[in-house]
């Protein structure tokens, strides 16, 4: 995600991308008959859909859509079934445009802040000061910096049930830490110009290991209060923890034990320690947490060392952002003074420079341990993060599955959130049963560790192609001349360099996925890009067609837009799909580019998280900086259609493409605004739909602080109606 606190050189990871693949310029055509999107054609209801979001909780393993209607002792708080299919139009009222230091949520509506930043979750600790007198060994039990993408997993006794709502476990993530003119704990720098360019500044160690700890993922649990919507965290509960960027995590799937993630931590390749930069989130078909490892690079350090690797490891390091003398970010995790040998070890595997003999006695393969969708079962408070490298080494914005049916594979689809990166998706080798329901991470041994990861191609007339990455494939061998592949484990730990190599289409920052159910259609953010149509290596394209200055701005995509694609057939596993382009986010006073005729009750900047709910409802959020002199970010509720349902139409750029239905105040509103200077991200609502959560991060002035503070605190809201009834209620009625 673009945040607006973070460091500027946030700006170098998402422009690694300088490869000139085929760009397929021929003029588009007319397209093809509207088809059915699923064999069933698009009657499925939220009702039959229940099990696929997700497959948990339900007890008999030869259904293929079990009903995902809440619990017995639930039951009173749920509208009657009649009620679950999907709302022909939206009836509440649009929250205006705000950009006070205060959020806004529909009329009929309450919000809530909760968990903010430094919240102990556990008794003994302190609460949090506006100060930097917390600990750093205390933020392992406090919640972190950040929030962000996060999953509500109802629980009975001691077991996850998708039905359940009164008790649950919330999981979260935690991004990053503001950078200094926001940062709780200060950046105190030392300089030092004798020393080497990337260790000329340095940090406490005091300092860093408070940031290590406030990065990473809470498991925290929370009960139901005597209302009957709202809820409360469960304080010392034995599920409470932090997993952080010192947690140890296994390597499993084909880079495990590879030569290319051994250091001196293991040299065997199998372990690593931390999981870092986490954004999006996503579930597993068989009920475990998906996290994802987005800017990684910027914890990184590197000196000079290209003539020490071997192959075309140097080009796959450039490929990431880390070229030579790249001092990282502001975070400067790698430079804290230490004499003793264990603590300078501790930041050391910060700096990735090859320094030693081989790969076993430095770090410089640390920066391939990270990267990848790491699985958690919340469940199991002794298990360890697996990070799935099967699935790929990329910036991942988030992780979503496909509806799952019984002998065939699961399939995953994943974003690259950086300028001109690609779409992605896994498709299993093992075939899904419903046996692997509540299988925790064995179940995820079996779905995430063997498969093929492909790379999307989208065609100027409207079709496109999955392409494997696949070593021994399409050029992915030694012969390759800028990047030599010697096998799978290189494949997948330089995914960008093999996907450049097969000709993948450069996308405006393809963020969030998801997948409705009620079409089967995958949609996904391109949140924005600066350098679209300006730059050779970005020319503009069907899918990615704007180009324009507005409100200041130089020309490129500055607003963003969302795609969609039905996969042929209705098979989620096939290599061939159509798509166009659901929605063109614009300020409604942009009359050239508000190509989706968006009004001042629906426009929007940036869209990035994305989340249909089990209704068919999709959510839409913003990580803005072209609006917010209008309006901070927001919230929106959509009703889409599917591909196809609008019209062909040429940009001001003079490309043409393919875009949705027009927008109205129908089919999309806004429903809640943030607080100024935040990006409202992270979403997750609880079974009876009573409950909707959502994540604030870097908001300004002192939003989140506590009583007499002056620091603002990323934080939880916890959304709910004024009536107790479900979110929407009024649309479903």
């Amino acid at each position: 995600m673009t945040l607006l606190n973070k460091p500027l050189a946030h700006e170098a990871v998402e422009d690694s991308n300088t490869s000139n693949n085929i760009e397929f310029q021929t003029i588009i055509n007319r397209r093809m008959h509207r088809r059915h999107i699923l064999k069933g054609g698009t009657g499925l209801t939220a009702a039959a859909f229940f099990g696929a979001l997700p497959l948990v909780g339900c007890s008999d393993d030869d259904d293929d859509s079990p009903s995902r209607l809440p619990s017995d002792d639930d039951q009173a708080a749920i509208p009657a079934q009649g009620n679950l299919k999907r709302p022909d139009t939206l009836k509440f009222t649009a929250v205006a445009h705000s950009t006070a230091d205060t959020m806004s949520v529909a009329e009929g509506y309450q919000a809530e802040m909760i968990l903010p930043l430094g919240t102990p979750l556990m008794s003994g600790i302190a609460d949090w000061k506006d100060n930097r007198e917390q600990s750093a060994e205390s933020f392992e039990w406090r919640m972190g910096d950040n929030h962000d993408g996060m999953w509500f997993f109802g629980k009975k006794g001691n077991n996850y049930d998708a039905k359940a709502s009164k008790n649950g476990l919330l999981v979260m993530n935690h991004e990053y830490v503001n950078s200094s003119e926001l940062s709780p704990f200060g950046y105190h720098v030392i300089s030092d110009n004798n020393a080497a360019p990337i260790y000329q500044n340095r940090r406490l160690a005091s300092d860093v290991r408070r940031e290590v700890n406030c990065h990473g993922v809470a498991v925290v649990e929370m009960t139901r209060r005597a209302d009957g919507v709202s809820y409360e965290m469960v304080k010392d509960s034995k599920y409470n923890r932090r997993i952080t960027s010192s947690t140890p995590a296994q390597l499993t799937g084909p880079v495990a034990g590879s030569d290319l993630v051994k250091t001196k931590f293991d040299p065997t390749g199998f372990q690593t320690r931390g999981i870092n930069n986490n954004c999006g989130a996503g579930l597993s078909p068989w009920g475990t947490y998906l996290t994802t490892e987005e800017n990684f690079l910027g914890v990184f350090a590197r000196g000079q060392d290209a003539e020490q690797l071997s192959g075309g490891h140097n080009y796959g390091r450039e490929r990431y952002g880390a070229s030579e003398n790249f001092p990282g970010w502001e975070y400067l995790w790698h430079t804290p003074y230490a004499k003793d040998e264990i603590i300078a070890d501790e930041f050391a595997r910060w700096d990735m420079t090859a320094t030693g003999a081989d790969a076993t006695e430095d770090y410089r393969n640390g920066f391939n341990t990270f990267g990848y969708i790491t699985e958690i079962d919340p469940f199991d408070r002794h298990s360890a993060p697996q990070k799935r490298t099967a699935l790929g080494r990329f910036a991942h914005e988030n992780c979503a599955y496909a509806p799952v049916e019984s002998g065939k594979p699961v399939v995953f689809y994943m974003g690259d959130d950086a300028r001109g990166e690609y779409i992605y998706k896994f498709v299993s080798k093992a075939r899904w049963s419903n046996a692997d329901i509540g299988g925790g991470l064995k179940a995820g041994d079996k779905y995430l560790n063997e498969g093929t990861l492909y790379v999307a191609v989208f065609h100027e007339d409207g079709r496109g192609e999955w392409r494997p990455l696949v070593h021994g494939q399409n050029g992915l061998d030694a012969t390759n001349a800028e990047m030599p592949f010697a096998g799978q484990d290189e494949v997948l730990v330089f995914a960008r360099a093999a996907a450049d190599a097969l000709g993948a289409t450069k996308m405006d920052r393809p963020e969030w996925v998801s997948v409705s159910p009620m079409t089967g259609e995958v949609y996904v953010t391109l949140t924005n890009n600066k350098y679209r149509g300006e730059r050779e290596d970005q020319p503009l394209s069907a899918a990615n067609p704007r180009s324009y200055e507005a409100r200041g701005k130089s020309r490129g995509n500055d607003n963003g837009h969302i795609i969609r694609w039905a996969e042929a057939g209705g098979d989620h596993a096939a290599t061939r799909f159509e798509w166009d382009i659901y929605l063109f986010a614009a300020p409604s006073e942009l009359a050239a580019e508000n190509l989706s005729q968006l009004n001042k009750n629906n426009d929007l900047s940036s869209p990035d998280g994305l989340y249909f709910d089990p209704r068919g409802v999709l959510w839409i959020q913003t990580d803005d900086g072209a609006y917010t002199d209008t309006s901070s970010c927001m919230l929106l509720a959509a009703l889409p259609g599917q591909v196809n349902d609008g019209a062909t139409i040429t940009t001001s750029a003079g490309q043409q493409t393919r875009v949705g239905m027009t927008a109205s105040d129908d089919n999309i509103k806004r429903f809640f605004v943030g607080p100024e200077g935040c990006e409202v991200t992270g979403i997750t609502m609880t079974p009876d739909f009573k409950t909707l959560f959502i994540n604030i991060q870097h908001p300004g002035n002192t939003w989140g602080a506590v009583a007499g503070g002056s620091t603002p605190r990323s934080a939880t809201v916890m959304i709910t109606r004024e009536d107790g009834d479900v979110i929407l209620a009024e649309s479903f009625t």
